[in-house]
């Protein structure tokens, strides 16, 4: 039925049990998963009339959150290598991450979203519960969450 599957991932545990599960999904299904990570955009914090200082430059930021992407998005690349299931990987740098799946489901061409219900908060990933909300309101390509 299903013949390519997103599976967003932020690298938390439960995003780690969802990816698993996704790929054994896919392998039944015989189809192709593209796995995504939504990369957090530099932080401008602004305070007052003036901005605070953050050590780290924008192209730092930008390096570490590619080493991020490519951390979490290999590990479902391992999952579907061992598998034998075909894998595609996309990392865009969003703060957005809800309009940046279903993006990335419709310029796939992916027939399904398979995600987590939850992940985890902060700069370093994004915010599933409620971003799996709006996925769920606002995509027209299916969505399978698990729990």
């Amino acid at each position: 039925m299903f013949k390519h599957i997103l599976v967003p991932t932020d690298g938390s545990e439960l995003s780690r049990a969802t990816a698993a599960r996704a790929v054994s999904f896919a392998k039944e299904a015989g189809a192709k998963v593209t796995v995504f990570f939504a990369k957090p955009e530099y932080p401008i914090a602004y305070f007052g009339e003036g901005a605070l200082i953050d050590p780290t430059t924008p192209e730092k930021f930008a390096e570490l959150a590619d080493q991020q992407a490519a951390e979490y998005l290999g590990e479902v690349q391992q999952l579907c290598a061992d598998g034998n299931v075909p894998c595609d990987v996309v990392a865009v740098t969003s703060d957005v991450p809800y309009e940046a799946i279903i993006e990335a489901a419709e310029k796939s061409g992916c027939d399904l979203i398979f995600m987590a219900s939850h992940g985890r908060r902060g700069i370093s990933g994004f915010l599933l519960g409620s971003e799996t909300n709006k996925v769920l309101t606002h995509s027209k390509v299916p969505v399978l969450v698990y729990r």
